[in-house]
């Protein structure tokens, strides 16, 4: 009879392992699909870019400097596109500085902000901000719910001893990046 007993304690022990260890598989699944989720909306908006750009480049032919920092935090941030949360957010946040300088020039140019194609992207952009802060949300709730699970008892035995880890969360360095853009053109 405490054989059964025994049995039935390890069968249980057994099983709410095999439960945790699913959990902690779905966590981080459900982070690796927020990071694309970021990475399918950081690329959407580089894609912009040059379209943007080509509009903006007969209107603020002097402005060559801020046209120069915009291509050059794009590149940086296209070649961060491999790069882990931190390294992405810090290119990312570079890039959108840029973009948030030339979308302040771009005001003293009354035909520019009257330009149908300029309109379009400008909400586009508008759009793929927007984006881009719902994906870093349910990212950083994903990386929340995998670390609270990786880190709590008795989650954290089985974690790790499957090696699973934490994973970074998506933020900005500097605290102006943390603001989308002002992109308003009226």
């Amino acid at each position: 009879m405490e054989w059964i007993v025994v049995l039935v304690v390890v069968v249980a022990v057994v099983g709410y392992a095999i439960v945790l260890y699913n959990s902690l598989v779905t966590n981080r699944q459900m982070v690796r699909e927020g990071w694309s989720g970021i990475d399918v909306q950081l690329k959407r908006r580089t894609d912009l870019i040059p379209n943007l750009m080509e509009t903006v480049k007969g209107y603020m032919a002097h402005e060559r400097e801020t046209l120069e920092a915009v291509v050059a935090a794009r590149a940086r941030a296209t070649s961060a596109s491999g790069a882990g949360p931190d390294q992405r957010a810090k290119a990312e946040g570079e890039l959108s500085a840029a973009l948030g300088r030339l979308l302040a020039v771009a005001e003293a140019y009354p035909d520019l902000k009257a330009n149908t194609t300029f309109l379009e992207f400008q909400d586009a952009l508008r759009t793929v901000e927007d984006e881009i802060q719902m994906a870093r949300r349910y990212y950083n709730g994903a990386v929340r719910n995998l670390n609270v699970q990786v880190e709590s008892f008795p989650s954290n035995l089985i974690a790790n001893a499957f090696h699973f880890e934490t994973a970074e969360y998506f933020e900005l360095e500097n605290e102006a990046d943390r603001t989308v853009p002002n992109v308003k053109f009226t």
